[in-house]
């Protein structure tokens, strides 16, 4: 019994099931993208902090985001790589590593939605209260916003992670291409209803609470526009939601994909490659969508890019 109760202190990943002709496509793929997400992210965060111009407080809230993204990428393509040159036999993780992967691989999910939370509501005082704006955006309330995100991501995915961690397990084997919390609470052979229950319960809360937020921030800017009649003011304001709403709409669609494959069993590997594509399409599309369509960072990107061209 004590054999069977005993934590394995190495286990054993299952991976992704490719094929060895596949499997080089996909380590390509993935080291692409794994290099332009780590460049044009860390690019943008470098440029934002250099330049005093962009020092407001959407770009400052908007740097939270590649930070974010940054973190979701590393914690799972680096080991992806590993993993697709490695023999399936030896695919190895101690239980430390795996309980780390978890945690900041749920870290970023929940991190992305509560960053896009607090950026709806700067869009929000933006466009519907903007002769107020400077005072409600202080730096005071820019710091509360920006750490309410993180604690609000940190606090209920520890309490998810240590719900599986105080468990004892009688397997060896993650049944997963990267460790999570279902994978962990999965080794054990006790009762994991309490794991269940709370892993539900948090998914629905966090969805439920973004979608509601960001449909309420911008149901409210809809009714301004409305009345205001300005067309100069709507364009505006389209202008300044559309790249917060295309993320969003990304990071929604990605994730339920995920969600709801779990409930098909019989999809396990297409599950798997929807999970990886939820690390990997929004932090690689962000910067894109967010950050080059931002006007002020536009123009500093093209000017930089301009004086290295003719520098030459």
């Amino acid at each position: 019994m004590d054999n069977l109760t005993s934590r394995y202190s190495v286990l054993l990943v299952e991976g992704l099931k490719v094929t060895p002709q596949s499997s080089q496509l996909t380590f390509i793929f993935l080291l692409m993208a794994y290099v332009f997400v780590m460049v044009s992210n860390i690019g943008i965060l470098i440029h934002i902090s250099a330049e005093k111009s962009l020092h407001q407080p959407i770009h400052i809230l908007f740097c939270h985001l590649p930070v974010n993204d940054v973190m979701g990428v590393i914690v799972v393509v680096p080991r992806l790589l590993k993993d697709l040159l490695t023999d399936p036999s030896e695919r190895y993780i101690t239980y430390v590593e795996c309980v780390f992967q978890a945690f900041f691989a749920h870290l970023y999910g929940t991190t992305s939605h509560t960053i896009l939370m607090i950026m709806a509501f700067d869009r929000y005082v933006a466009i519907c209260n903007p002769l107020r704006y400077p005072t409600i955006m202080s730096n005071k309330m820019m710091v509360k916003l920006s750490a309410g995100a993180w604690i609000a991501a940190v606090v209920p995915v520890s309490i998810l992670i240590g719900l599986s961690v105080r468990l004892t397990h009688c397997r060896s084997v993650i049944q997963n291409h990267l460790c999570d919390n279902a994978s962990l609470f999965k080794l054990s052979c006790e009762n994991t209803a309490i794991n269940n229950v709370y892993g539900l319960t948090f998914t629905v809360v966090l969805l439920t609470s973004s979608l509601g937020w960001v449909l309420l921030t911008y149901l409210r800017i809809a009714m301004v526009c409305i009345k205001s009649k300005n067309k100069a003011t709507n364009s505006k304001a389209i202008k300044t939601c559309s790249s917060h709403l295309a993320v969003y709409i990304i990071l929604l669609a990605s994730g339920f994909f995920v969600i709801i494959l779990h409930r098909f069993p019989e999809y396990s590997d297409s599950r798997k490659f929807a999970s990886v594509l939820f690390h990997v399409i929004p932090p690689g599309l962000n910067p894109i969508i967010y950050g080059f369509q931002a006007k002020e960072i536009r123009e500093r990107m093209l000017k930089l890019c301009r004086r290295k061209v003719y520098s030459k």
